[in-house]
């Protein structure tokens, strides 16, 4: 009698869940059609896609200021390097005065073409003169129409003359 009961109460509890979920079903069918639509049209045309808009324009006015700000920051940087200091991928005329300062990064080369200069470092070797294939030491005047390399970090060259020029590439500043 038991087992009866038991399958009685499952068939009865199945049924009343097949119910419950058609009755779901026809109520969300219900809810909207051509005629009588959950959301209207002018609902959408009026104020749902203007404030999309709005929110679009307004996030692609903040991304262009950003943008703007940094090709601005760009060009600034692009011409501080241009003016005293800097990388570049072919040779710059650099002029310089008696007492004046180049810090040099590594991997950069210089040229000496007018005047005279001497190299200033901590380590050995101060350079590597690429036209002879030595090194240069540090205290060591630089030689006319050679080409010197810093390969290591924290090197300068120091003006001795009133009008030095060097062409340079890579990176430097001068103080």
């Amino acid at each position: 009698m038991k087992k009866w009961s038991k399958q009685w109460t499952i068939r009865a509890g199945a049924l009343a869940l097949a119910t419950a979920c058609l009755g779901a079903g026809v109520a969300l069918a219900a809810g909207g059609d051509e005629n009588d639509p959950l959301v209207t049209l002018s609902y959408l045309e009026q104020t749902a896609i203007p404030q999309v808009v709005e929110e679009v324009e307004e996030h692609a006015a903040v991304r262009q200021r950003e943008l703007e700000e940094s090709f601005d920051s760009l060009i600034a940087q692009y011409r501080q390097e241009s003016a005293g200091g800097g990388t570049s991928a072919s040779y710059t005329l650099v002029t310089m005065t008696s007492g004046q300062t180049m810090s040099l990064e590594v991997g950069c080369e210089v040229l000496l073409r007018i005047g005279s200069a001497t190299v200033n470092a901590n380590t050995s070797p101060a350079l590597i003169d690429l036209s002879t294939g030595g090194t240069v030491e540090s205290g060591t005047s630089l030689t006319r129409n050679h080409l010197y390399m810093a390969t290591i970090a924290d090197r300068t060259l120091t003006a001795t003359a009133g009008d030095v020029k060097l062409l340079v590439r890579g990176g430097y500043a001068i103080s």
